[in-house]
């Protein structure tokens, strides 16, 4: 920061302190305040779409390799008994297909269809931001102004000159933060409004990559199905293979009591 900036910051730090304290008086613009507000709404919104797309293209990333790992779990479970109609080694391949093929296909438009367009909305706010800083600035340099041309009018000083040049300084300083003030009143409701033409593509895309996805697993689990015992399936539906599994169970458990009795 060069010597001028920081005495600029001091002196507007100054001005703020005195602001509270009541001594000068603060300009009160409700316009912008309004359109201050939406723009912060729009803002975090804006930046929270931008992370939760982030994190769902990583957690369809993370779901594939998790369906990988444990169809890879799977398979090793069954090992020789899955090798008379190879379900599991089929529901491996279709997992890993799946993975390999449709996930990783939709990344690339998924970025530029969806992640880019809301990064590159998103990157407008740094520089919105300064303008928002810069004009709350020079507003502070104007009710400055404006305070000491005040003073000036009920305490007037010594030397004539000063009184017109304070005014003089006022009027400058105020041209400077109304032009920027109304700019900002003027582009921060178009930039609002933008919001929904701009995303709307975005928001396209996005449902058609589900679609795309949800349709590629469904096909694909759809054809390990046919792999599957029809009798398995059947007697799974009827609840006849719980019945099954407790029976086996209960006679691990007999034999566990009778293996204690007889010790």
């Amino acid at each position: 920061m060069s010597w001028s900036g920081f005495k600029k910051a001091v002196n507007r730090a100054g001005t703020t302190v005195m602001m509270k304290t009541g001594q000068i008086e603060k300009t009160i613009d409700r316009e912008f305040e309004l359109e201050e507000r939406r723009f912060r709404t729009l803002e975090s919104a804006a930046s929270k779409l931008q992370k939760e797309a982030k994190g769902y293209l990583d957690s369809l990333r993370a779901m594939t390799a998790a369906q990988t790992r444990i169809a890879e779990t799977i398979d090793a479970f069954y090992g020789e008994a899955g090798g008379n109609d190879g379900v599991s080694k089929f529901y491996r391949t279709a997992v890993e297909d799946l993975d390999a093929d449709t996930v990783k296909a939709l990344d690339g438009p998924y970025r530029a269809t969806v992640l880019e367009p809301i990064s590159r909305f998103c990157s407008y706010f740094p520089d919105i931001n300064d303008a928002i800083k810069k004009r709350n600035h020079k507003l502070l340099d104007y009710d400055a102004m404006r305070s000491k041309v005040k003073k000036l009018i009920d305490k007037p000083s010594d030397d004539v000159q000063k009184l017109p040049k304070a005014e003089k300084d006022a009027e400058s300083a105020k041209q400077i933060y109304e032009d920027l003030n109304n700019q900002l009143i003027s582009e921060l409701p178009q930039l609002i409004d933008l919001r929904v033409p701009y995303l709307d593509p975005s928001f396209e895309a996005l449902v058609k990559i589900q679609l795309k996805f949800c349709s590629e697993a469904y096909t694909r689990m759809a054809q390990v199905q046919q792999y599957l015992d029809p009798s398995t399936r059947e007697e799974y539906a009827g609840g006849f293979l719980d019945s099954r599994v407790e029976q086996v169970l209960q006679g691990m458990r007999d034999l566990s009591i009778t293996g204690m009795s007889a010790s």
